[in-house]
């Protein structure tokens, strides 16, 4: 009996070993499989310099919150990579009047948590837009729609009040879940803008305000399942400490100054990096005011316009990384009016068209030029304007404000006589907030006072257009006249540069710029 109690003694020690050693392996095992994994798993790192406040894209008015938004949200409609409109979760779209857009939905759309997206969530969209308790930049944008209703599961009536030239590209932003959302009491406070469900082509992994932001691969995308698996944005708020993560390579696409492209890269960084450079969404001008006698005349504007040779403030300032600006809208877009030539420098003809006006030697035009400080271009801008002016004879005195007191005692309430500012081009541009007389008052864009009855009539003729190509022709006409009028000097388009790692295959750079192909995007080990 005690052989037996010691063999039994020592059969359930052995198998208790054994099993304790069979689950070490097996964990031990899963370890070393979920770092395999995780080692395999391709990954984009990006970098942003402040921490989203809602990562809802009705209420993304910041732009961290619009960037991550981007990957997580779809609309109905986006840009192709030339800038034009083409559809996103809408399959068709059709204008049965210039008041009736009929749009049809892809039937394979799910959120993130797998439940199918429909009309229904198009139409609740909206209604949070408009919503009186929901407080978001994009409202006015909707002022033109009398109604939404979902038809069916897959297809929306959309009605307008009249023909409206941002008809589909209102419906670019992205769409929220009713089956999520429908019984939310307050959305600008809602847990949903920390834990945000989409239909994206990635899905948030995680989001701690101040911190580093992990998205995931969609294995349920729409439009097929991206290349890369997670993408990390490393939260740098300083933009020096984001460049040197570039330099070392712990970023692989990052924005760079004229500055360190030209002085700051060694050729070790450009053997890893592709450089790309297009023009900004975005112009610098000098703005008059032109309820002020001095530049009521015409001839005035024009001799500064003269005097002045952009072409050397964009190689002074970007060492030569941007372009001439001379109109309103954005170069290569539908809107532009190639038929304007830029303005060159001529110091004989800006003498001549200023002693029309009444200025030499013994009477010279003297001015103030306003701008706001954190903006060294801006203020370097203004010191090499002071200079070019100077060659005939006019005198620009410079001015520099903290930005709010600025815009407090100078812009708004347009106390000035000139200013320099900058201004934000969109690929659909919209006239009416700078160019239309009845913007020309207090709390409106028209911040220079430009009248025009001939640019009103067109700016209303577009504003009830649905056919681009008829837009892009009154759109022409405006910058022409615009152009001629000469409201702003307009000075330069400073180019967008980035750098991306060569190791990522399948960029297509484009009109709009790179990421509208992210999802064929690859990393080669």
């Amino acid at each position: 009996s005690i052989t037996k109690k010691n063999e039994k003694l020592i059969y359930n020690t052995f198998y208790k070993k054994t099993i304790q050693y069979a689950m070490k392996f097996l964990i031990t095992s899963l370890i070393f499989c979920a770092i395999f994994v995780n080692m395999q798993a391709s990954t984009l790192n990006l970098s942003m310099s402040s921490s989203p406040s809602r990562l809802n894209p009705i209420l993304a008015n910041d732009s961290a919150s619009g960037e991550i938004s981007d990957w997580l949200f779809n609309g109905l409609f986006k840009y192709d990579k030339d800038g034009n409109i083409t559809t996103e979760i809408a399959s068709s779209y059709t204008f049965e009047t210039p008041t009736k857009l009929i749009v049809k939905l892809k039937d394979n759309v799910l959120w993130h948590d797998k439940e199918k997206l429909s009309s229904k969530d198009v139409v609740f969209t909206y209604e949070q837009i408009i919503s009186p308790t929901v407080f978001n930049s994009i409202k006015s944008n909707f002022s033109e729609v009398a109604s939404v209703k979902a038809l069916d599961d897959l297809t929306l009536e959309i009605i307008y009040k009249k023909p409206y030239f941002k008809a589909l590209e209102i419906w670019m932003v992205g769409l929220l879940p009713y089956h999520i959302l429908k019984d939310e009491k307050n959305l600008m406070t809602s847990s949903f803008n920390k834990n945000p469900i989409g239909t994206g082509s990635y899905k948030l992994k995680e989001f701690k305000t101040g911190q580093d932001i992990e998205l995931i691969a969609n294995d349920d995308f729409f439009e097929g399942r991206p290349k890369i698996d997670r993408i990390l944005y490393k939260f740098l708020p300083d933009p020096n400490t984001s460049f040197l993560y570039l330099k070392q390579n712990k970023l692989d696409i990052g924005s760079l100054t004229p500055m360190q492209v030209s002085r700051q890269l060694d050729s070790s960084f450009k053997n890893n990096f592709e450089i790309l450079n297009r023009p900004s969404f975005g112009f610098t001008y000098l703005g008059f005011n032109l309820e002020n006698p001095k530049f009521k005349d015409i001839k005035v504007r024009e001799a500064l316009s003269f005097a002045i040779n952009r072409q050397e403030l964009v190689d002074i300032l970007f060492f030569g990384y941007g372009e001439v600006c001379n109109g309103p809208f954005m170069p290569n877009s539908f809107a532009y009016n190639d038929d304007v030539k830029p303005i060159t420098q001529d110091l004989l003809k800006a003498k001549a068209l200023l002693k029309e006006a009444g200025y030499d030697e013994k009477n010279p035009l003297v001015f103030e030029v306003v701008t706001n400080t954190g903006n060294d271009i801006r203020v370097n801008t203004a010191q090499i304007l002071q200079y070019q002016l100077s060659k005939i004879g006019v005198q620009m005195k410079i001015r520099v404000m903290e930005w709010q007191a600025f815009l407090n005692t100078v812009v708004h309430p347009r106390k000035f006589e000139t200013v320099l500012l900058g201004w934000s081009l969109a690929l659909m541009p919209d006239a009416y907030p700078l160019w239309h007389s009845k913007s020309a008052k207090l709390g409106g864009f028209n911040l220079v006072n430009y009248k025009n009855e001939k640019v009103d009539e067109l700016i209303e003729k577009g504003s009830g257009t649905i056919n681009k190509d008829e837009l892009g022709a009154i759109y022409k006409e405006i910058f022409k006249i615009v152009a001629n009028d000469l409201p702003y000097l307009f000075l330069y388009i400073p180019d967008g540069i980035t750098a991306i790692n060569k190791k990522i295959e399948n960029i297509d750079p484009a009109f709009i710029g790179i990421m509208h192909n992210q999802k064929d995007w690859e990393i080669k080990e």
